[in-house]
């Protein structure tokens, strides 16, 4: 059977640490059933898991011709990939300024292509040679191959300045954005998952085919001030004192975290084909990202602080769902908070935060499918998971290992 959305849901647990911080330093949070909780945003999450240099990472994924392009997401993508190359080629610096200005121009619509703001701290070179964009553009490598070399073809059929505009108005835009969509992952590997939007006409829309709810904890948020100074080693005998005292935020606790594949979104991302057209799509590629994405979710931290707090957990829980009807979080699982301690009267087995969140969301997802129906295909890796939550996970577990081949399999199965 062909499924069309794959849920990955995960249960960490992370001690002492500050993964994700707000405006003013703070820990990020999120109210949620009547407490506060502590959050992780998704874009935090999806940058760490873009830019994962593991075994399983996304830039590693190699082709029959090479490796899969990947996007690059910067204000200075036009003057580091357009103008630097055509000086460094020979071309004249304003001739080439004015080739990478025309490209702007072409891409994205009036007001937006403009350059940033010239200051009174900068100098002259600076404000001359300055192309940045007043926002972070996501544009594919093999995307801004191909514009360097209408750049090129721009520069050589220009002498100075105003032949380079008259050059580049007579470029056709219909056929820069037909050649652009042909281009194969023209996008970037990473735009092709997590989206990117565009204002201009030229540059296609690329839509999120990887969903990434904030991560929170299900329990209260619990969050300590961390007093710290730092020792001057070259202080003289008569100093007395530190060298620096500051204050930080840390928090702590077990984070349930959701992501959806759209699988025909996937696919057609990556093939360059229509999202109806999916299944007679070569779907080889979507599976390795799909497999890769698992281990990824599963085994890589948000990296703030990481000299002083090493916040490196894995994954105490993945279960991983496969169907074709909307997805939904499991989230209002953890609606009520999880306690964090006994319950004042109750006895037995010392209370243990974690079993409570499994039996938590095992007994959501028995509620969930004596009302809708089981319609997922369930599968589970986990630690110490009791036996409710594997019953409803298809009643046994599997290594990590297993479950990213199980998913990767959802995503390339045949018609």
């Amino acid at each position: 059977m062909n499924y069309c959305f794959l849920q990955i849901h995960t249960l960490t647990s992370y001690s002492a640490s500050l993964l994700n911080r707000d405006d003013v330093g703070f820990a990020k949070r999120a109210p949620f059933g009547g407490t506060t909780r502590t959050r992780i945003s998704s874009q935090c999450l999806k940058r760490h898991w873009r830019t994962a240099e593991d075994e399983n990472a996304l830039r590693n994924i190699q082709l029959e011709n090479g490796l899969v392009p990947m996007s690059v997401r910067s204000r200075r993508t036009f003057e580091k990939y357009v103008f630097e190359p055509l000086v460094a080629r020979g071309v004249n610096p304003a001739v080439a300024h004015a080739a990478t200005e025309a490209i702007l121009a072409i891409l994205l619509p009036k007001g937006k292509s403009q350059q940033t703001e010239s200051t009174d701290t900068q100098d002259e070179g600076e404000k001359e040679t300055d192309l940045r964009t007043p926002q972070v553009t996501v544009i594919g490598k093999p995307e801004i191959d191909y514009l360097l070399s209408l750049a090129e073809r721009i520069c050589s059929a220009a002498s100075d300045e105003s032949a380079v505009r008259k050059a580049a108005e007579e470029l056709d835009k219909r056929e820069q954005r037909k050649n652009l969509q042909t281009l194969a992952h023209g996008a970037g590997l990473d735009a092709s998952l997590f989206g990117r939007m565009t204002t201009g006409d030229v540059l296609s829309r690329c839509d999120a085919a990887i969903h990434v709810a904030h991560a929170f904890t299900v329990h209260e948020g619990q969050f300590e001030t961390d007093y710290f100074s730092a020792l001057d080693d070259l202080q003289g005998p008569e100093e007395t004192g530190s060298g620096h005292i500051n204050t930080t935020e840390l928090s702590s606790g077990l984070f349930y975290g959701n992501v959806v594949v759209d699988v025909p979104q996937l696919v057609s991302n990556l093939e360059g084909c229509n999202r109806t057209e999916w299944l007679s799509a070569d779907r080889t590629l979507a599976a390795e990202v799909v497999r890769r994405l698992v281990h990824l979710i599963a085994t890589i931290s948000p990296g703030a602080k990481r000299g002083s707090t090493a916040p490196y957990a894995h994954a105490s829980m993945v279960m991983v769902e496969a169907g074709s009807r909307q997805p939904r979080t499991l989230a209002n699982a953890f609606l009520r908070a999880v306690p964090l301690r006994r319950a004042p009267g109750r006895t037995g087995d010392s209370y243990d935060v974690l079993q409570a969140t499994y039996t938590a969301l095992a007994n959501h997802i028995v509620e969930y499918d004596r009302m809708y129906g089981s319609h997922e295909h369930r599968h589970l890796s986990a630690q110490t998971a009791p036996e409710e939550l594997v019953s409803v996970c298809g009643g046994s577990r599997m290594t990590l290992a297993e479950l990213s081949e199980w998913t990767a399999a959802q995503a390339k199965v045949s018609p």
